[in-house]
């Protein structure tokens, strides 16, 4: 907090103080962030079990990390970095253990049941948290005060509660807010004055809120009514009639309101109606122009119908032109990119081809919003096709050739692109399955551009660092994004690829097993059971010796240290020699980097790999 502070040296020595205590504080991690996570689960319901793996019953150091939802700062240390538990089906109060989880920076417990008020004394039990997400719970009560001395706060979200009373002015002296979102309260008054950093439509679902970006508060009109309320009551009990009958109205009002506010979530759209008129910048010159209106059009003003993918970086529609074409056009969110600086990263990404990439075909700027266009992809995600309930197996010939393509798109991504672009997000849902199942990414280049300053840090400035499941350990750690880390996701794909499993839940695995796919695995090798990892229906079908090499690569991919991890490339090479039968891969293929590895090299390559492989 910058109140009292008199010179700039006062600010220096704070900053150097509150270090000092930071580093102090972490120094003691272990016992106290076990009591936090056991408090936190003895305080909250689980109807959906989904602590199921909080077990306490153990004393190896970081046993507390590879628990659902948690991350911690180094993978053997028991120091809780974000908590992030979002969609679980929690329901209790906020749960105040959360203070003993002293080296905390991140909690996400957004989309559950919680009910009560905010504590009054918040910054007393995360003081130093950069992220902080209450959305979507029945929290109710005031927004306290006390938040503003959370001077950490990077993102704040209480959007979707029931919380009442006004915001608040103090929250405007959180200077490195970038995100504060309370739409959908019953909020009033004046809104804090952060500024042009956040929108209207974070405070959208509240009409008694006023004040920029909102309408101009109007500061006499409720003392007049007051007293006109008060010169015609006759007595006390008419007056208290009259109070309660105006409640009743007001309350029905804000129901029917908050009913009807948003019904087809596409109130932000419906903002741009001034702005239809606006070019869409197109890469490709097939492509004929096109107007913002357009997009609107083919989109049904971006109704909520018609989105076909969510995830961290924004909202995917699908957009049906008239002449029949298909596009998707993704909404980012947050990001804090001028337009001039946007520009220039957009002229960038739309030169950044290549087949197994997702095709950019351009983007567009109206107001506050970004709009990035693509080639529609008609297949889905890869993790649709391997995960969903109803679609038919993929064959292993199927699966051997995603895997091949999407590695040759990433090791392109790393070795051959300029600029290299590490993506920093690899999962099975960014990789997207064109008419004829070949693999296309999607989501490069974006975690640069969320990010206003690009210093290869991983998303650690909103306290997160990737789908669970995927994240390398060593992200907890150093905080830096790098593309070993990028292999070891890639390596969870691949082993979702032979063994069908998803990342973070394993439905053949005994009821026991809490772990996640990379610890299941892990636990078959040292068993000498690996063969039972791999998906059933793909066994016996004279592609054995295939899925088992398949599996090795995999497995090298996810070792737990960086260093001993094969390149992209390298990845790609071995992927390419198991696959070699299925011409899969044309000659300009096989010569991809070829000064990096050549193909003589490959038979020891593989050999070497798998000397090095601990699984």
């Amino acid at each position: 907090m910058k109140m009292g502070i008199g010179s700039g040296t006062a600010v220096v020595l704070i900053s150097i103080s509150t270090w000092l205590f930071l580093v102090f504080d972490f120094s003691y991690g272990g016992p106290s962030d076990v009591k936090c996570l056991r408090s936190i689960k003895d305080s909250m319901k689980d109807p959906l079990n989904s602590l199921y793996n909080w077990d306490f019953n153990n004393n190896t150091e970081g046993f507390i990390c590879r628990f659902n939802g948690i991350e911690c700062w180094h993978e053997n240390e028991n120091r809780v970095l974000n908590i992030k538990l979002s969609d679980m089906g929690l329901k209790g109060e906020f749960p105040r253990g959360i203070a003993d989880c002293s080296s905390v920076t991140g909690v996400d417990l957004s989309s559950n049941e919680l009910n009560g008020t905010i504590p009054s004394d918040i910054s007393k039990i995360i003081g130093y948290v950069t992220n902080l997400d209450l959305s979507s719970n029945d929290l109710s009560g005031t927004i306290p005060t006390n938040l503003a001395n959370c001077s950490y706060l990077n993102v704040l979200k209480l959007d979707k509660n029931q919380l009442s009373g006004q915001i608040p002015p103090e929250l405007a002296l959180l200077d490195r807010m970038k995100t504060f979102t309370v739409a959908n309260n019953r909020l009033s008054g004046p809104v804090p004055q952060f500024g042009s950093k956040i929108s209207v439509d974070s405070y959208s679902g509240n009409p008694g809120l006023c004040g920029k970006p909102l309408d101009a508060c109007k500061g006499s009109s409720k003392k007049s009514n007051t007293a006109v309320i008060a010169a015609a009551a006759v007595g006390g009990v008419i007056v208290a009639a009259l109070l309660v009958g105006v409640s009743l109205i007001f309350f029905c009002r804000r129901v029917v309101r908050k009913k009807d506010d948003d019904p087809d979530g596409n109130k932000w759209a419906k903002s741009l109606k001034g702005a239809k008129g606006i070019q869409l910048s197109m890469f490709e010159k097939s492509v004929s122009k096109m107007r913002l209106s357009d997009l609107m059009k083919a989109t049904k003003n971006f109704n909520k119908d018609n989105i076909i993918g969510t995830g961290r970086t924004g909202t995917v529609y699908k957009a049906e032109l008239e002449d029949g074409t298909s596009l998707m056009v993704k909404r980012l969110q947050d990001t804090q990119h001028s337009e001039k600086e946007f520009e220039s990263e957009m002229a960038i990404l739309g030169n950044v081809k290549h087949r197994n990439l997702v095709p950019l075909l351009g983007f567009c700027m109206a107001k506050k919003e970004r709009l990035l266009i693509y080639k529609y992809m008609p297949n889905g995600t890869l993790y649709d096709k391997l995960h969903l309930v109803g679609d038919a197996v993929l064959d292993w010939p199927l699966r051997l050739r995603i895997g091949i393509q999407a590695a040759k798109g990433f090791a392109w991504l790393h070795h051959s692109c300029n600029p290299r672009i590490i993506h920093r997000n690899i999962s099975s849902k960014c990789i997207l399955l064109d008419g004829d199942y070949e693999p296309k990414i999607t989501d490069f280049g974006l975690a640069r551009l969320m990010n206003p300053v690009d210093t290869h840090l991983s998303t650690f400035v909103n306290g997160e660092f990737g789908d669970l499941g995927y994240v390398a350990p060593e992200y907890a750690r150093t905080l830096v994004a790098t593309p070993k880390g990028d292999i070891y996701s890639f390596g969870v794909v691949l082993l979702e690829l032979v063994t069908g499993e998803r990342s973070t839940y394993i439905a053949k695995a005994p009821e026991s097993f809490k772990g996640s796919l990379v610890e299941w695995v892990t636990e078959l090798s040292k068993d000498s059971k690996l063969h039972d990892a791999i998906d059933k229906p793909l066994l016996g079908n004279g592609y054995d010796g295939e899925l088992f090499q398949f599996l090795k690569v995999a497995c090298n991919c996810v070792i737990p240290g960086p260093k001993e991890r094969p390149t992209m490339f390298e990845v790609y090479q071995l992927l390419r020699a198991i696959g070699q039968r299925y011409n899969f891969t044309s000659e300009d293929d096989i010569m991809l980097l070829s000064d990096t590895v050549g193909d003589a090299d490959l038979g020891e390559l593989i050999v070497s790999r798998e000397v090095k492989g601990k699984h």
